[in-house]
């Protein structure tokens, strides 16, 4: 078997819809979201932050809108933003209403949670009036009252039915311009609520484990329970719930992205853990390279090895690569495009690393710009 016969992964087919301009399912890229921790009423502050994520790579943002002063600050925020905003609505449906008219391009909403038929109608109304798609949220922690006494604690069971029926509210009301979620901070009962979702309907899914905790055991446990789904070709566009900075947020899940091969954005480094055999400091080195290759956007891979036992077969893989010599030795070997190409002190690597990384993105990006005029003639 090829090695690209085993990284294929057959995505879900769903109906597409769009947040905005971007869309999300069918065969569109797998979209990567956040969402703002600032008072929504503060514009400058969310503003700022909104800006702070557009820059990692956030392609969708969510706000939270509790209440009218949030809702007055969205129309700024909305004209500020480079990216589409999702407004965070729960239970009152003026709220959801406000939102749409100040510009939100989707309202995170569940339609059976805001009271009477009509006020349902009149959000979806506005939804509609304004271009506003919907999402469907569905958490473990706030499962509806009466599917929690029939079922007798949070199940996958109860979590697709709950879904299910917001749906069936859009459907009734000819409204399709939604996708789902269905989270839990549980990474195996979110798994599970997911798998059976997607074999129900089909709505783009919108990923998470909520509330999956601090920096690394969020990771941890997002990639964890993403990755399955992901790797199964479930899911159409993933937030990374983490008590940390929303930047954090975006930079995981696009790692989580580039990891399955199904999204590349940036400089993606394969590097080793270091051992007695390594010609450099490599922990070092990697820290310094991840921060220093951040504003790279252009997909690229670079290799970081410590000796030659892994080294030149990783940098053959990979678009440039740099291997050390060995312990003492004081040089290692720099590789482009797999090939072993010259010799180069390890004091310089950082800065050299960098510029060849910069060197290697604007090539990509000038092939990449020739494309449209080679078919246009």
């Amino acid at each position: 078997m090829s090695v690209r016969a085993y990284r294929d992964i057959h995505r879900r087919k769903s109906r597409q819809i769009h947040v905005g301009p971007v869309a999300v399912g069918g065969d569109a890229p797998i979209t990567v979201q956040t969402m703002t921790n600032t008072v929504t009423a503060d514009a400058k502050a969310t503003i700022d932050q909104i800006r702070r994520v557009e820059e990692a790579g956030a392609d969708i943002v969510r706000v939270s809108c509790p209440d009218e002063e949030s809702t007055a600050a969205m129309k700024t925020i909305c004209r500020a933003a480079h990216i589409p905003i999702v407004a965070d609505i729960h239970f009152h449906y003026k709220r959801a209403i406000e939102a749409a008219e100040a510009g939100a391009a989707c309202l995170r909403i569940n339609p059976g949670n805001i009271g009477s038929a009509a006020r349902v109608r009149d959000v979806i109304k506005a939804a509609k009036d304004h271009g506003c798609s919907m999402r469907i949220g569905v958490n473990a922690g706030s499962l509806e009252k009466d599917l929690l006494e029939r079922y007798g604690e949070p199940c996958p069971e109860a979590m697709v039915e709950s879904a299910l029926d917001h749906a069936r509210i859009l459907d009734d009301n000819d409204f399709r311009e939604y996708k789902i979620s269905v989270k839990a901070s549980d990474p195996f009962l979110a798994v599970a609520a997911y798998q059976a979702l997607a074999e129900a309907t089909d709505a783009p899914l919108h990923l998470g484990i909520t509330e999956a905790g601090g920096m690394i055991s969020g990771t941890v446990k997002s990639s964890i329970g993403m990755g399955m789904l992901l790797w199964s070709g479930i899911g159409d566009t993933i937030r990374v719930s983490l008590s940390a900075d929303p930047v954090e947020e975006v930079r995981v899940g696009f790692d989580i992205l580039k990891s399955l091969n199904l999204r590349h954005r940036g400089v993606n480094i394969v590097s080793c853990p270091s051992c007695a055999r390594q010609g450099f400091d490599v922990i070092e080195t990697v820290r310094l390279l991840e921060d220093r290759l951040k504003h790279i956007t252009t997909p690229m891979s670079l290799s970081i090895i410590g000796c030659v036992v892994n080294g030149p077969g990783e940098a053959r893989e990979t678009d440039l690569g740099f291997t050390g010599g060995g312990a003492g030795k004081g040089h290692g070997q720099v590789y482009l495009n797999g090939v072993p190409s010259y010799r180069l002190d390890n004091k310089d690597l950082v800065e050299h690393v960098v510029e060849l990384c910069e060197k290697k993105a604007a090539e990509i990006e000038a092939e990449r710009d020739k494309v449209p005029a080679v078919a246009a003639n």
